[in-house]
Protein backbone atom coordinates (compact mmCIF):
# COMPACT_ATOMS: atom_id res chain seq x y z
CA UNK A 1 0.00 0.00 0.00
CA UNK A 2 1.24 3.55 -0.72
CA UNK A 3 2.46 5.55 2.25
CA UNK A 4 0.12 8.05 3.89
CA UNK A 5 1.32 11.07 5.89
CA UNK A 6 0.30 9.32 9.13
CA UNK A 7 2.46 6.27 8.35
CA UNK A 8 6.15 7.23 8.51
CA UNK A 9 8.45 4.89 6.62
CA UNK A 10 11.10 2.92 8.47
CA UNK A 11 14.20 1.18 7.24
CA UNK A 12 13.67 -2.60 7.53
CA UNK A 13 16.26 -4.15 9.83
CA UNK A 14 16.59 -7.48 7.96
CA UNK A 15 17.53 -5.62 4.76
CA UNK A 16 19.90 -3.35 6.70
CA UNK A 17 21.60 -6.32 8.40
CA UNK A 18 21.98 -8.23 5.11
CA UNK A 19 23.42 -5.17 3.36
CA UNK A 20 25.81 -4.33 6.20
CA UNK A 21 27.03 -7.93 6.24
CA UNK A 22 28.10 -8.11 2.60
CA UNK A 23 29.33 -4.49 2.54
CA UNK A 24 31.56 -5.18 5.55
CA UNK A 25 32.92 -8.28 3.81
CA UNK A 26 33.50 -6.29 0.60
CA UNK A 27 35.34 -3.52 2.46
CA UNK A 28 37.52 -6.05 4.27
CA UNK A 29 38.41 -7.97 1.10
CA UNK A 30 39.10 -4.74 -0.82
CA UNK A 31 41.49 -3.55 1.89
CA UNK A 32 43.24 -6.89 2.34
CA UNK A 33 43.77 -7.36 -1.42
CA UNK A 34 44.47 -3.64 -1.96
CA UNK A 35 41.81 -3.61 -4.69
CA UNK A 36 41.67 0.12 -5.38
CA UNK A 37 38.99 -0.29 -8.05
CA UNK A 38 36.55 -1.81 -5.61
CA UNK A 39 37.47 0.64 -2.86
CA UNK A 40 36.15 3.23 -5.34
CA UNK A 41 32.98 1.17 -5.96
CA UNK A 42 32.45 0.64 -2.22
CA UNK A 43 32.43 4.42 -1.81
CA UNK A 44 29.90 4.72 -4.65
CA UNK A 45 27.77 1.99 -3.03
CA UNK A 46 27.73 3.85 0.29
CA UNK A 47 26.47 6.98 -1.49
CA UNK A 48 23.79 4.96 -3.33
CA UNK A 49 22.65 3.27 -0.11
CA UNK A 50 22.25 6.71 1.47
CA UNK A 51 20.25 7.98 -1.54
CA UNK A 52 17.94 4.93 -1.52
CA UNK A 53 17.42 5.36 2.24
CA UNK A 54 16.35 8.98 1.76
CA UNK A 55 13.98 8.03 -1.09
CA UNK A 56 12.49 5.21 1.00
CA UNK A 57 11.92 7.49 3.99
CA UNK A 58 10.04 9.90 1.70
CA UNK A 59 7.87 7.49 -0.31
CA UNK A 60 8.08 4.11 1.49
CA UNK A 61 9.38 1.73 -1.14
CA UNK A 62 8.03 -1.82 -0.91
CA UNK A 63 9.92 -4.50 1.00
CA UNK A 64 10.28 -6.44 -2.25
CA UNK A 65 12.03 -3.61 -4.05
CA UNK A 66 14.33 -2.94 -1.09
CA UNK A 67 15.37 -6.60 -1.02
CA UNK A 68 15.86 -6.56 -4.80
CA UNK A 69 18.15 -3.53 -4.49
CA UNK A 70 20.13 -5.12 -1.68
CA UNK A 71 20.61 -8.34 -3.65
CA UNK A 72 21.81 -6.27 -6.61
CA UNK A 73 24.40 -4.65 -4.36
CA UNK A 74 25.57 -8.06 -3.20
CA UNK A 75 25.84 -9.34 -6.80
CA UNK A 76 27.84 -6.23 -7.70
CA UNK A 77 30.27 -6.60 -4.80
CA UNK A 78 30.68 -10.33 -5.47
CA UNK A 79 31.24 -9.67 -9.16
CA UNK A 80 34.44 -7.76 -8.57
CA UNK A 81 35.79 -9.56 -5.51
CA UNK A 82 34.87 -13.27 -5.75
CA UNK A 83 37.30 -15.32 -7.88
CA UNK A 84 35.84 -17.11 -10.90
CA UNK A 85 36.20 -20.92 -10.88
CA UNK A 86 39.63 -21.81 -12.30
CA UNK A 87 38.28 -24.08 -15.05
CA UNK A 88 35.56 -21.70 -16.29
CA UNK A 89 36.13 -19.40 -19.29
CA UNK A 90 36.60 -15.69 -18.63
CA UNK A 91 36.77 -12.54 -20.73
CA UNK A 92 40.12 -10.83 -20.15
CA UNK A 93 42.87 -11.52 -17.63
CA UNK A 94 41.20 -10.72 -14.28
CA UNK A 95 39.65 -13.91 -12.93
CA UNK A 96 36.60 -12.61 -11.03
CA UNK A 97 32.89 -13.26 -11.46
CA UNK A 98 32.41 -10.14 -13.60
CA UNK A 99 34.73 -11.68 -16.21
CA UNK A 100 32.99 -15.06 -16.16
CA UNK A 101 31.30 -16.38 -19.31
CA UNK A 102 28.05 -18.12 -18.33
CA UNK A 103 27.56 -18.98 -22.00
CA UNK A 104 30.95 -18.80 -23.73
CA UNK A 105 31.28 -15.75 -26.00
CA UNK A 106 27.57 -14.96 -25.57
CA UNK A 107 26.52 -14.22 -21.98
CA UNK A 108 28.63 -13.01 -19.07
CA UNK A 109 27.87 -12.70 -15.37
CA UNK A 110 28.29 -8.95 -15.94
CA UNK A 111 25.44 -8.91 -18.49
CA UNK A 112 23.06 -10.68 -16.11
CA UNK A 113 23.85 -8.30 -13.25
CA UNK A 114 23.35 -5.29 -15.53
CA UNK A 115 20.00 -6.56 -16.81
CA UNK A 116 18.79 -7.47 -13.33
CA UNK A 117 20.05 -4.28 -11.71
CA UNK A 118 18.58 -1.79 -14.13
CA UNK A 119 15.38 -3.79 -14.33
CA UNK A 120 15.16 -3.24 -10.57
CA UNK A 121 16.00 0.43 -11.13
CA UNK A 122 13.01 0.72 -13.48
CA UNK A 123 10.86 -0.84 -10.73
CA UNK A 124 12.24 1.69 -8.22
CA UNK A 125 11.43 4.55 -10.59
CA UNK A 126 7.84 3.30 -10.91
CA UNK A 127 7.34 2.89 -7.17
CA UNK A 128 8.87 6.29 -6.46
CA UNK A 129 6.58 7.94 -9.01
CA UNK A 130 3.44 6.06 -7.95
CA UNK A 131 3.95 6.29 -4.19
CA UNK A 132 5.25 9.85 -4.29
CA UNK A 133 2.17 11.09 -6.15
CA UNK A 134 -0.08 9.01 -3.87
CA UNK A 135 1.07 11.25 -1.02
CA UNK A 136 -0.64 14.18 -2.75
CA UNK A 137 -3.79 12.23 -3.59
CA UNK A 138 -2.98 11.02 -7.13
CA UNK A 139 -3.61 7.35 -7.93
CA UNK A 140 -1.45 6.20 -10.85
CA UNK A 141 -1.86 2.98 -12.79
CA UNK A 142 0.98 1.56 -14.89
CA UNK A 143 -0.05 2.77 -18.33
CA UNK A 144 2.05 2.09 -21.41
CA UNK A 145 3.27 5.69 -21.50
CA UNK A 146 4.30 5.70 -17.84
CA UNK A 147 6.15 2.43 -18.31
CA UNK A 148 8.07 3.88 -21.25
CA UNK A 149 8.95 6.82 -18.99
CA UNK A 150 10.14 4.55 -16.16
CA UNK A 151 12.14 2.34 -18.53
CA UNK A 152 13.76 5.47 -19.98
CA UNK A 153 14.61 6.59 -16.44
CA UNK A 154 16.15 3.19 -15.74
CA UNK A 155 18.20 3.48 -18.92
CA UNK A 156 19.31 6.95 -17.85
CA UNK A 157 20.60 5.59 -14.56
CA UNK A 158 22.32 2.83 -16.54
CA UNK A 159 24.08 5.46 -18.64
CA UNK A 160 25.08 7.27 -15.44
CA UNK A 161 26.63 4.00 -14.25
CA UNK A 162 28.78 3.95 -17.37
CA UNK A 163 29.90 7.52 -16.56
CA UNK A 164 30.92 6.35 -13.08
CA UNK A 165 32.85 3.45 -14.62
CA UNK A 166 34.54 5.90 -17.00
CA UNK A 167 35.71 8.02 -14.06
CA UNK A 168 36.99 4.82 -12.43
CA UNK A 169 39.25 4.24 -15.44
CA UNK A 170 40.60 7.81 -15.05
CA UNK A 171 41.27 7.60 -11.32
CA UNK A 172 42.26 3.95 -10.73
CA UNK A 173 45.46 2.59 -12.37
CA UNK A 174 44.04 -0.84 -13.28
CA UNK A 175 40.34 -1.67 -13.68
CA UNK A 176 38.20 -4.47 -15.07
CA UNK A 177 35.78 -2.03 -16.73
CA UNK A 178 36.57 -3.08 -20.29
CA UNK A 179 36.51 -1.08 -23.50
CA UNK A 180 33.97 0.39 -25.91
CA UNK A 181 32.48 -2.98 -26.87
CA UNK A 182 31.99 -3.87 -23.20
CA UNK A 183 30.19 -0.56 -22.62
CA UNK A 184 27.94 -1.28 -25.60
CA UNK A 185 26.97 -4.73 -24.29
CA UNK A 186 26.37 -3.23 -20.83
CA UNK A 187 23.89 -0.81 -22.41
CA UNK A 188 22.22 -3.64 -24.32
CA UNK A 189 21.85 -5.62 -21.08
CA UNK A 190 20.45 -2.54 -19.35
CA UNK A 191 17.90 -2.13 -22.15
CA UNK A 192 16.78 -5.74 -21.84
CA UNK A 193 16.40 -5.47 -18.07
CA UNK A 194 14.52 -2.17 -18.15
CA UNK A 195 12.20 -3.38 -20.92
CA UNK A 196 11.37 -6.67 -19.19
CA UNK A 197 10.71 -4.90 -15.87
CA UNK A 198 8.45 -2.32 -17.53
CA UNK A 199 6.47 -5.03 -19.34
CA UNK A 200 6.00 -7.05 -16.13
CA UNK A 201 4.78 -3.99 -14.19
CA UNK A 202 2.45 -3.01 -17.05
CA UNK A 203 1.00 -6.53 -17.30
CA UNK A 204 0.40 -6.69 -13.55
CA UNK A 205 -1.46 -3.40 -13.79
CA UNK A 206 -3.84 -4.83 -16.41
CA UNK A 207 -5.08 -7.60 -14.12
Amino acid sequence: MPLTPSQPARLPWPVIAFTLLYMSAAILVSLVTENTEFMFYVAVMIVLIAVVSVVHLRVSLSQAVLWALSVWGMLHMAGGLVPAPPDWPIDGDIRVLYSLWLVPDMLKYDHVVHAYGFGVTTWVCWETLQRGLALVGMNLRPTFGLMVLCAAAGLGFGALNEVVEFFATLTVPETNVGGYENTGWDLVANTVGCTVAAIIIWLQGQS
